[in-house]
């Protein structure tokens, strides 16, 4: 399979009686002495209804689906992309720390799928995941597509891309990017603040200047999330979701890139 190409509560009470519809007191005004921030309460896209949205457009069976995650998970990325989803490339990167235990996500962009997994590009050397995974090497991922209604999960080991496929991304990003993933240490706290990252980045400028081609970082480059585990989440209506998971079938007699596949409960 062909690796894709890079692209760069309000408070609200309910009535005992017969009122079924939240009511809402003022806006908080931080200024204010007399209040403390109200919590929140889901849904929060409308006033006029405390129930959640309703999942209708599609659903999702066992014979519809590729012996294989990856496969699936092309066919279902390509779907997201025909229907203009926003960015389905956006992906919640998931890592935590041992032996704390202590779990830390972001939100990165999915920069290709290949053979062997998920891959994603970074600083390795100085950010929150890249001391998680020094600690711990399990990651995870997950995409939500709204328009399509539709989640996918990926759990698995994360690996280093060599540094010659990394350079091959690297020359595709716009320059300015090129030079801030130098100038960048990322996650450090800036005690001179935005005008010590400015700085930073005007080195990087004079020391790569006139040259097109800058090298990647030996701190900065890809990571693939290897998948042991996928799931494929498909909104039905009522909350009795479509829930599919493919599992890394391990141990002897088990054949290459062979997957067990079951339904799960919503």
């Amino acid at each position: 399979m062909a690796a894709m190409k890079p692209s760069e509560k309000l408070i609200c009470t309910f009535s005992p009686t017969h009122n079924p519809f939240p009511t809402f007191p003022p806006p908080y005004s931080p200024q204010s002495t007399n209040r403390k921030p109200p919590p929140l309460v889901a849904p929060g896209q409308s006033t006029h209804s405390s129930q959640a949205d309703q999942y209708t457009q599609s659903t999702l069976s066992r014979s519809s689906l590729s012996p294989s995650p990856l496969t699936q998970f092309h066919t279902w990325f390509a779907s997201a992309q025909s229907s203009a989803v926003h960015q389905p490339e956006t992906t919640c990167l998931s890592t935590a720390h041992l032996p704390s235990g202590s779990i830390s996500s972001r939100y990165v962009y999915l920069k290709e799928l290949d053979a062997r997994g998920f891959v994603v590009y970074s600083n390795w050397a100085t950010s929150r995941k890249a001391a998680d995974l020094r600690s711990n090497g399990q990651a995870s991922l997950a995409f939500w597509w709204r328009e399509v209604e539709r989640q996918v999960r990926v759990e698995g080991e994360f690996e280093r891309l060599a540094e010659e496929e990394s350079q091959t991304y690297f020359d595709l990003r716009a320059r300015g990017s090129r030079v801030g993933a130098w100038a960048s240490e990322q996650s450090r706290v800036l005690g001179g603040g935005r005008e010590e990252l400015e700085g930073r980045v005007r080195e990087v400028e004079s020391r790569f200047e006139g040259e097109e081609r800058i090298p990647v970082p030996e701190f900065w480059g890809g990571g693939r999330v290897v998948p042991r585990v996928v799931e494929f989440w498909q909104g039905r209506e009522s909350r009795l979701h479509d829930r599919f998971r493919y599992t890394k079938v391990e141990g002897e007699g088990a054949g290459e890139g062979e997957w067990k596949i079951e339904r799960l409960s919503p």
